[in-house]
């Protein structure tokens, strides 16, 4: 009974189960300008992505629409013009060789971006979380085993494998499908080491005690103890894990193992772009940009979203200054 009175009181600044935890959190986010900035960047970059298509109707551009008239090709096809071919109709410039519209283009490659880095992310950390758990707490040969299994994961080379794929996966597979499960199901096992370490910190802890004693099974205790203490390390990996995934994207799309032109991805974009560094610093500053500001918007707002999550938080707040929580 004192082991079930235990677990009844929750952790100085833990946030609560039942309706109010979601409030609660964002209280404890917005507090901080640099998280708020961070979502409003993440939300204005989805916007856009989501409106590529109204806002390609609204320029006049078609992101495959190929302007000779608009690179110099004694140049070696290199924009004409400053700034890369800014002009009205050209909001970004044009792209070098081809003359397709930058700016168009850029939105419709925020979408694949996007899209292959959320999905990898959200299969990986599924996958992850999954493996992570059943190596905690199974017995411990299927520990060692899943251990094993997820060294062998990490050790894999994801890049040689992607390459070996594009011989084997039909042409007409969706290549945006494609990086989604390459990625996820090749990247999970940094996401599995964690939540097995958290786990095993865990499952000693005098609430889980009390939840084996009330005769609850493991699937039960995983989800009903053990998954909301791992909510804001899980956060805070998947955060990390963004532009992480983005990157691999670029580097698959470079071996070719990412999307066909005249499909655009930042990617994309930018290893084609390394060519024309000295001649159009612009077409190479524009993708990259983005790709920055995007890695640096995911890890302010998840580190922000670890620190509300975080049952030691509110401890924090009022040693430092001597208030008491309002969260």
């Amino acid at each position: 009974m004192s082991i079930a009175l235990e677990r009844s009181a929750p952790a100085p600044g833990a946030v609560p189960p039942g309706a109010g935890a979601g409030r609660q959190v964002w209280r404890r986010v917005r507090r901080r300008p640099s998280a708020l900035a961070a979502a409003a960047v993440l939300a204005l970059l989805v916007l856009l992505a989501l409106a590529a298509p109204l806002l390609s109707h609204l320029t006049g551009q078609d992101p495959g629409a190929y302007h000779d008239d608009l690179v110099d090709s004694a140049r070696g096809g290199v924009p004409l013009g400053s700034f890369g071919g800014l002009s009205a109709d050209h909001w970004l410039g044009v792209e070098p060789g081809t003359g397709r519209d930058l700016f168009t283009r850029l939105l419709y490659g925020a979408r694949i971006s996007l899209l292959v880095a959320l999905g990898a992310v959200a299969v990986q950390t599924a996958v992850g979380v999954g493996v992570g758990l059943a190596a905690a707490l199974g017995s411990r040969f299927a520990g060692r085993l899943i251990g094993l299994a997820t060294d062998v994961m990490i050790a894999l080379p994801m890049l040689v494998i992607g390459i070996a794929l594009t011989a084997v996966v039909p042409p007409d597979f969706p290549r945006p499908l494609l990086l989604i499960l390459l990625i996820g199901l090749f990247d999970w096992g940094g996401t599995a080491r964690m939540v097995r370490a958290q786990t095993l910190a865990l499952r000693g802890l005098d609430f889980v005690d009390a939840a084996r004693l009330s005769g609850n099974g493991t699937l039960r205790i995983a989800r009903r103890e053990l998954l909301p203490s791992l909510a804001a390390p899980v956060i805070t990996i998947a955060a990390i894990k963004v532009p992480t995934a983005m990157v691999a994207e670029a580097s698959l799309s470079f071996l070719g193992v990412g999307v066909k032109p005249p499909t655009p991805s930042w990617g994309q974009m930018l290893s084609s772009a390394q060519t024309w560094f000295r001649a159009d610093p612009a077409y190479v500053l524009l993708p990259a940009g983005l790709l920055f500001v995007t890695v640096l918007a995911f890890t302010v707002l998840g580190d922000a979203v670890r620190t509300a999550l975080d049952p030691r938080e509110g401890s924090r707040l009022r040693v430092g200054t001597g208030k008491e929580s309002k969260a």
